[in-house]
């Protein structure tokens, strides 16, 4: 048995933890791990590597269930823990793992956050603290192609947080890390760039300005500022040259070719650690040893024997690193490489040698621009067309100038050369200085990319196999079925029949989007916060990859958990109309008996009546969307007061088929009399798990259930899309019926929202 083929037994037993909707009951995976024993002990190599691939299945289903039961069983009530801090503001949030639960040692990987509340001394890296917690299970926002915020805790192994309510030091010390890193943080801080040089060199990107990471993105950069295999590759390979020039000096006998590969490999697994062992350096290291491990077996390894030699032994160290998009990232951007330049060589000139090494490399940004599409198009909804000149000069600068620079000037820190040391910090900001002026010189190249053309990005891949097995003189009938399937979006016709009511999944705010005939109207705009707002983050992102442009937002009231994102929308579209009862001069009006038409729908204002004079919540504008057979009521914040108000005008004209439940699910909205008189099927609520006010309300729940409605909230189900077509609806959920998986469950207590 090979070792290649017991590496790709492992890949594909583990890759079904990306998709499976529930896990198995841990007795399933005891018959399991016998059965694969017994398999495995069998001649027939079928059999055999069935039997291996059941093992590794099940080894990654107990590391998902390791992860999964300190959710379920220690957020039941306090708890008595010790936590190693591994990362701190040096206020109220604080990072760390549990080392012990009620004086037992915790042996499973569970790190926690802490927020809320200050610590009774100076905190930093590397201390331990006795304390008394109440933690939570981690839960995010999920909608239909946004950022999936369960999926990555589980990635990094962050899956519970909390508060502590007593705290105790057990060990003040810092962490030698800790220790340089405020070091080298002093030390930086007259620089520039030192922010950046800190992250290049530390991994450290929190004071990194948004404004440089914006710019990385933009211009396809923004890899080199991981700390990922390109940094601790090239802090090996430095090593290893030294380690190399050093055994120029010795006696033969002390020469073996395989001093310098360790040393390499040593030096990288310091450098990781000294980063803080984050998750990408840490699968780099493990990649390093891998590939050293087979260089001294002294055999020859094909690239593809060596790529899935190392994915499966990161998979098989942390099974759960099959969750994170940056594996995803790194192992697609390898195997592109190797299946580029196997596939397509790039043929070699001798009359133009000197340009050899720049051909190279415009070779391989092509190749990675071409060939990365399909999953950065699925992960980031675009590509940046600039990065095929940024990383033109950014790669070797980066690579060759700063890093050398910064690690150099790592080194230093540790001696007592301050006139060196200085020096190369000087260099290094210049570079980084150069680096971002000639990036902030480029055009703005990115690229949204809707879920339309998603398929389209396989495009370049099919292209060169089809070239190389010279497909369209072999099979041109597939090839033919091929290019008009990949050109359906360029003839596909919009839908013209029925209608979506999209409920987006934005935390404690609101935020609808009313979908017809491709186009858009939203309803509220979600919530805002210090540094950002729900448009930015989810709202634009989410109608880009859905291809819909907004026409118009009807804002229900000022609050800033519906308002939040108006001032990002209309930056973004600055031709929006907006309609709100407010009464400021940019928007149209929204007062009671207002009626108005958009592709074919009719929509009318209930509430408030012009001239109403009190503000907040119950101002919000209600409105009825209706297309003649089917409706929906939008309510916004609308409380009790209000509801019997508007009741006694034309309350016949409230019925509705779906309801918006009014200020997230309040006791003090949501009566009776308005819950019967609207005689709904279905009762949407937009709030968020662990809100302080513990919306929705159990009796507000009960009300609705009892007069017949079908209750869906978006802690629970994500996202929630309700789609009106000729004599009937259907409600699709995003985390029960979209994409089910065992990680979008709802962990902890069933009815915990507080």
């Amino acid at each position: 048995m090979g070792i290649p083929a017991i590496s790709l037994c492992a890949i594909l037993a583990i890759m079904p933890l990306l998709w499976l909707p529930v896990l198995p009951e841990r007795h399933t995976v005891w018959v399991m791990i016998a059965g694969g024993i017994a398999l495995a002990a069998q001649r027939h190599n079928v059999l055999k590597y069935m039997g291996i691939m059941v093992l590794f299945c099940a080894w990654g289903l107990l590391a998902a269930q390791e992860s999964v039961w300190p959710m379920q069983h220690l957020t039941t009530g306090a708890v008595q823990a010790e936590i190693e801090i591994t990362a701190t503001d040096g206020a109220t949030m604080h990072q760390g793992n549990i080392l012990r639960v009620d004086g037992q040692r915790w042996w499973a990987s569970t790190g926690v956050t802490l927020y809320g509340n200050y610590l009774p001394q100076k905190v930093c890296a590397g201390q331990r603290w006795a304390m008394t917690l109440r933690l939570r299970p981690v839960h995010g926002e999920l909608n239909d192609g946004g950022y999936d915020p369960q999926r990555s805790a589980f990635a990094r192994h962050q899956t519970l947080s909390g508060r502590f309510t007593q705290a105790k030091i057990v060990d003040e010390n810092c962490s030698l890390r800790a220790q340089y890193l405020m070091s080298l943080q002093h030390r930086l801080s007259a620089f520039h760039w030192g922010a950046v040089m800190l992250g290049l060199g530390m991994g450290e990107r929190l004071e990194v300005p948004r404004e440089i990471k914006d710019l990385m993105r933009d211009t396809g950069t923004l890899h080199l500022m991981a700390i990922s295999g390109l940094h601790i590759a090239l802090a090996a390979s430095i090593v290893w040259l030294l380690a190399r020039g050093l055994q120029f000096l010795m006696p033969g006998h002390w020469i073996h070719w395989q001093i310098p590969l360790l040393a390499g490999l040593f030096f990288a697994a310091f450098y990781a650690w000294l980063t803080g062992l984050q998750p990408p350096a840490l699968r780099t290291v493990i990649a390093l040893a891998v590939l050293a491990a087979l260089r001294i077996g002294a055999r020859q390894w094909s690239p593809w024997q060596v790529w899935c030699c190392c994915i499966a032994a990161i998979l098989i160290s942390d099974p759960l690193a099959v969750l994170s998009q940056s594996l995803a990232l790194s192992a697609f951007a390898v195997a592109a490489l190797i299946f580029w330049f196997q596939w397509l060589p790039l043929p070699r000139r001798h009359r133009v040698r000197w340009l050899q090494p720049l051909l190279y490399l415009l070779y391989l940004q092509t190749g990675m621009l071409l060939l990365l599409m399909p999953l950065q198009v699925l992960i980031f909804h675009g590509f940046s067309l600039s990065s095929l000149v940024a990383n033109l000069f950014a790669v070797p600068l980066v690579t060759f100038v700063c890093v050398p620079l910064i690690l150099s000037g790592m080194l230093l820190h540790l001696l007592p050369l301050t006139a060196l040391e200085s020096a190369l910090w000087l260099a290094a900001d210049k570079s980084l200085g150069g680096l971002f002026w000639m990036l902030m010189r480029l055009p703005d190249g990115w690229q949204n990319v809707d879920e339309r053309w998603q398929y389209l990005t396989l495009l370049p891949w099919l292209a060169i196999i089809g070239w190389r097995f010279h497909a369209w003189k072999s099979v041109p009938a597939v090839c033919l079925a091929g290019s008009v399937l990949l050109a359906f979006p360029l003839w596909r016709t919009v839908r013209s029949e029925g209608w979506t009511l999209h409920m987006l999944d934005v935390g404690q705010g609101l935020a609808m989007v009313i979908e017809r005939h491709g186009k858009a109207l939203l309803y509220d705009t979600g919530l805002a916060w210090p540094g950002g707002d729900s448009a930015r983050q989810l709202i634009i992102p989410w109608l880009r990859w859905h291809h819909l442009q907004p026409e118009g937002v009807i804002l229900s009231h000022e609050h800033l958990d519906h308002a939040g994102g108006l001032a990002t929308l209309q930056k973004t579209w600055p031709t929006l109309w907006i309609r709100s009862p407010l009464g400021r001069a940019e928007h149209r009006p929204c007062f009671r008996g207002q009626r108005w038409m958009w592709e074919g729908l009719t929509f009318t204002v209930h509430w408030p009546p012009e001239g109403y004079s009190e503000r907040g919540n119950n101002r919000s504008c209600v409105v009825k969307i209706d297309d003649g057979e089917q409706s929906a009521l939008l309510t916004g914040d609308i409380e009790a007061q209000a509801e019997q108000t508007m009741l006694s005008h034309y309350w016949r004209h409230l019925t509705s088929t779906v309801i918006q439940v009014p200020h997230h699910g309040s006791n003090t909205s949501s009566s009776l009399p308005l819950v019967q008189r609207v005689e709904g099927r279905v009762a949407l609520d937009s709030a968020a798990r662990y809100n302080a006010w513990h919306f929705p309300s159990a009796k507000v729940i009960r009300r609705y259930r009892k007069e017949g409605y079908i209750w869906h909230d978006t802690p629970h189900s994500g996202q929630i899309s309700v789609t009106f077509s000729q004599h009937r609806w259907q409600i699709q959920r995003v985390r029960d019926e979209y994409l089910p998986r065992w990680y979008h469950q709802w962990f902890g207590a069933p009815g915990d929202n507080g």
